[in-house]
Parts: structure tokens; C-alpha cells; sequence
């Protein structure tokens, strides 16, 4: 009889759903909006789950009863203490099959390592860096951001960049481009009048404004880039502490690199590898280029017992040929 495995990937902006059978054929997937409970609550979570695994059930042709196993992988499930909300939430649905919950970035590094193990640095909106052994141990840190000193996504960029341009009003640093480049993105009139609107709310920064820190960068403005640099080396650092409580300096750990930040190009990839191969010297360097819910597919074929290693090939080249379908 034929086994089946539900994944899912819910974050903070989508949430996918992917269904395969034991040989890696990817048969169904769904998509909807956010699925992190921070951002819809576990109310809007459930309708989220229910929609994205509707849609790959259809797609599939199958009934929540054929689902052998499922794993999920939950932005915003972070602790132990968690785990019976997030659990309850993944049950709504209808799902009676053993349920395997991770963070996101978790599946993340199972989609794109090709061994099961090693280290996901992720670049996001925020950022996240977790880690497995050979033997399924994890590494981490909180990947609750600024509050813990922890560094490397959009958000945190543009943070940075924006105490920069504070430093130019002040005559604490040096003329940026980054100044212009800011008063073009928010219409302001003025230096004073960006720092006022920014302090008022009158302009509010988000994660998008990334990108016009890069194009600051690429422009060869060396603020901005000392700024790109800064945040590469602070994700690195997450990572080596990560390699660290894995005791992997000495392996060829694979480092999935996960996320937008990562499509900015050698000014932040260079200065992270250069960091953690200050730690790990023989860390090889992989950007995922496929969806993270494989993962969550991945993660429930663990949970039944089965070998990745042996289907992630075809379970990721069947999941590529039905999101183009789409």
C-alpha cells in the first residue's frame, strides 16, 4: 500500500503545502498567505493550514486518511513550551497521522543539504540560523533578532543603515550616499527632516529598504558596504556559534543559505564565508534554490523512517515540475 507525506512551510508573508509518496513523487501543493501565529494568530493559522493542505490533497487526488506522516515547519515555533499550541494547531486540520513540528528553518536545511545535516543561515525579513549533526542534534540561536544581539536580515540592515545616515546629521560619521538614496525613497526634504519623520513615524522603515542599501553598495559607496559587510559577518557569526555547539569546525559542514539578503550578491556572501571559515574551514556553501516545504515533506519521511538522502533528487525535480504547472 502506497504511503503518502503532508508537508508544510508557514511563515511570516506564505504558507505552502506539498504532498509525495515514499519514492519522492511530489503529487499535490498549496498556497496561501502568512501561517506564522505571530502574524495571523493560531485562529488564522488553522484556516491557513486547512486551505494549503486542501489544495494539495486536490491536486493529489487523496483524503487526509491516505497522509502516513506529516512535518511542518512554523515560523515563530521557537520553544519547547510552544509545542502543545503549534501541535494543536497542525491537528485541526483533521490530520489522525503521526505530526513532526520544527522551525522553518529547520525544513529549510533539509531541502537544500544533500545529507540531512549542517547549518541554514537564513536572510529574510529577519534573521535565523539552526543547525544538525550527523546524529539529528541541534544548534541554534533564538532568532528573536536585535533583542539578543542577533544580526544578518533585511530588517537589522536597514536598522544599521539608517544609525548611519543618523551619524552624517550628527557630523558623527562620514557623507553617505545612503542619504540621498533614503531622501529619494520617502520623499523627505531634507536630512532633518528625514531623521525627524523617521523618529514621528512619519516615515517608517521596513525590510524593502534593503534593497536601496545595495544599490548604495553597488553604487561603490563604502558606508553602505561597510554596512552590507557588517551584516554578513554578524549572521556568520551566528553560524559559527552554531558550528561550535555542534562541534563541526572540523567537518565539511554545508552552510544553506536561505533567503532574499543572499540575491544581493558578493557584498554580503563574501564576507560570511570569510567569517565562518575563520571557524570551519572546509564549510561548503549552498543557496537553496528550491521551495523550503520540501523539507516539511522530508521532515515526515523521517519521522516513518525513510532515508532522504535516497529521494531528494526526484522529490525535488517532481516538486519543481508541478509549482510550474501552476
Amino acid at each position: 500500500m502506497a504511503k503518502y507525506f503532508l508537508g508544510v512551510d508557514a511563515g511570516g508573508t506564505k504558507t505552502h503545502a506539498l504532498i509525495a509518496d515514499e519514492t519522492g513523487q511530489a503529487l499535490g501543493f498549496g498556497a496561501d498567505g502568512a501561517g506564522n501565529y505571530q502574524t495571523v494568530g493560531f485562529d488564522g493559522q488553522q484556516r491557513v493550514f486547512k486551505e494549503v493542505t486542501h489544495q494539495a490533497l486536490t491536486m493529489a487526488g487523496l483524503r487526509l486518511d491516505n497522509i502516513s506522516a506529516a512535518g511542518f515547519g512554523l515560523g515563530g515555533y521557537d520553544w519547547p513550551s510552544q509545542h502543545q499550541a503549534h501541535f494543536d494547531s497542525a491537528k485541526s486540520i483533521g490530520l489522525t497521522c503521526p505530526i513532526e513540528l520544527a522551525n522553518d528553518a529547520v525544513i529549510g536545511l533539509l531541502a537544500g543539504s544533500t545529507r540531512g545535516w549542517g547549518v541554514s543561515v537564513i536572510a529574510g525579513t529577519s534573521n535565523n540560523c539552526r543547525g544538525r549533526d550527523k546524529n539529528g542534534r541541534e544548534g541554534r540561536i533564538t532568532g528573536e533578532g536585535i533583542r539578543f544581539g542577533e544580526y544578518g536580515g533585511a530588517g537589522e540592515l536597514v536598522a544599521k543603515a539608517i544609525q548611519e545616515i543618523s551619524y552624517e546629521w550628527t557630523q558623527r560619521g562620514p557623507h553617505t550616499l545612503l542619504t540621498k538614496m533614503f531622501l529619494v525613497l520617502t520623499h523627505a526634504k531634507d536630512l532633518d527632516d528625514l531623521i525627524e519623520g523617521i523618529d514621528l513615524d512619519r516615515y517608517q522603515p521596513n525590510a524593502s529598504w534593503a534593497l536601496t542599501v545595495f544599490q548604495a553598495g553597488y553604487s561603490g559607496d563604502p558606508v553602505a558596504r561597510e554596512v552590507i559587510a557588517w551584516s554578513a559577518r554578524e549572521l556568520g557569526e551566528s553560524a559559527c556559534a552554531v558550528i561550535r555547539q555542534l562541534n563541526l569546525q572540523d567537518e565539511d559542514v554545508e552552510i544553506i543559505e536561505v533567503g532574499s539578503l543572499f540575491e544581493g550578491g558578493t557584498l554580503f556572501t563574501e564576507p560570511l564565508m570569510e567569517t565562518i571559515r575563520a571557524v570551519a574551514p572546509k564549510s561548503q556553501f549552498i543557496r537553496l534554490n528550491v521551495p523550503p516545504v520540501v523539507g516539511g515533506v522530508m521532515l515526515a519521511m523521517q519521522r516513518a523512517g525513510i532515508d532522504i538522502t535516497s529521494v531528494r533528487t526526484k522529490l525535488i525535480d517532481t516538486t519543481r515540475a508541478i509549482i510550474n504547472q501552476q
